[in-house]
């Protein structure tokens, strides 16, 4: 009896002896593997999905004519969202395209009325052309008719002519210094009209650049009333999902105006805000784990592609200014883009929100 009571104590120390062993190796274990993976891991649960949302908005004003689209419905690219009446854009094309047509022809007329201006003043250079020669002639003959009376009038003199002849000679010079001085006037006469040709000319040519200016301008005015016109039918952006729709048929719309948000689900990545403290071993291209709180059950792979350009409070509305009132030093968070690999998410609806845990392998 005496043995049996003295090996129950010894059986007892040796069990609690066993415990404790395997605790410390347990506890060991997990300490080694937290600091394991706290070498090679960095991870943070302040991460979120994110996706390219986009605020469908009307271009023009009006009301509206349809709607095609219900909230939460995928579209493809191109798919019409809505109708605006175009009745008044519709009346404003037309309206442009004959002030194009009209601008048109008067750039025509411009360019006819040019040609005959310049053949005028081709014409009136020639006509001056001549008219010198006639002066050229008409000197000719007033130099010899004054050669003529000096010779004439030194054989009168001499009796070697009658007054007959002399009157003669006389008479001729005196026509053909009339000849000479009307030709000189018609000359300058038609040097005036000469320049004044030239610069109609001159003028018509510069009104084929209005002219042209001109259609280019209406030109434009058409272009921007057909755009108008293509713009009554608003359509997606992209593949993806239709929000917030906030647009029904009858009602008037403005310019700007928003009629519904598109996500595109098909690209989404993760944005996760890491402590300033972990930027120093993270980088970009190294592999990250993704868990979303939604569903646990999901495993997501990606890879760092960018790290914000600044923090997230620089960002914000009203950034802290650290330079007025108390200090307080608190850690910041900077936004890092985690691109996600392609994985099989059937069954799972991931849209833009859902708070995820993000694990990066440190290399």
């Amino acid at each position: 009896m005496e043995h049996e009571l003295q090996g129950k104590p010894e059986k007892k120390n040796n069990t609690r002896l066993i415990i404790i062993a395997v605790v410390i190796l347990i506890v060991g274990f997990f300490a080694i593997r937290t600091w394991y993976i706290a070498q090679h891991h960095e991870s943070t649960d302040n991460a979120q999905l994110d996706a390219t949302i986009t605020s469908v908005r009307s271009a023009v004003g009006g009301f509206v004519k349809e709607v095609r689209f219900k909230d939460n419905q995928m579209v493809k690219k191109g798919d019409t969202l809505a109708i605006i009446d175009n009745k008044d854009y519709l009346a404003k094309v037309m309206q442009a395209r004959a002030m194009l047509q009209s601008a048109e022809a008067q750039s025509g007329v411009s360019r006819s009325n040019a040609q005959a201006a310049t053949q005028t003043a081709s014409a009136s250079t020639q006509n001056s052309s001549a008219l010198q020669a006639n002066i050229n002639a008409a000197s000719a003959r007033l130099t010899r008719a004054s050669k003529e009376i000096d010779r004439v009038e030194k054989m009168f003199g001499q009796g070697a002519a009658t007054q007959q002849q002399l009157d003669a000679v006389r008479s001729e010079y005196q026509t053909a210094r009339a000849q000479h001085e009307a030709a000189q006037r018609q000359y300058k006469a038609a040097v005036a009209q000469s320049g004044s040709t030239q610069t109609s000319a001159r003028a018509q040519k510069e009104q084929i650049g209005v002219s042209n200016a001109l259609v280019m301008q209406r030109n434009a005015e058409l272009q921007l009333a057909e755009s108008q016109l293509e713009n009554t039918v608003i359509i997606a952006p992209f593949d993806g999902l239709v929000s917030k729709k906030a647009v029904e048929i009858g009602q008037l719309v403005q310019t700007g105006q928003p009629v519904c948000s598109e996500v595109e689900i098909a690209d989404l990545w993760v944005t996760a805000n890491f402590k300033e403290t972990q930027l120093e071993r993270l980088r970009v291209g190294q592999k990250a784990r993704i868990t979303l709180d939604a569903f646990e059950d999901l495993d997501l792979t990606g890879s760092i592609e960018s790290i914000g350009g600044a923090t997230g409070a620089r960002f914000s509305l009203l950034p802290p200014d650290n330079a007025t009132g108390n200090f307080v030093k608190v850690t910041q968070r900077v936004p890092i883009r985690i691109n996600l690999d392609k994985a099989d998410t059937k069954g799972f609806t991931l849209t833009p929100g859902l708070s995820a845990s993000v694990d990066v392998e440190i290399e």
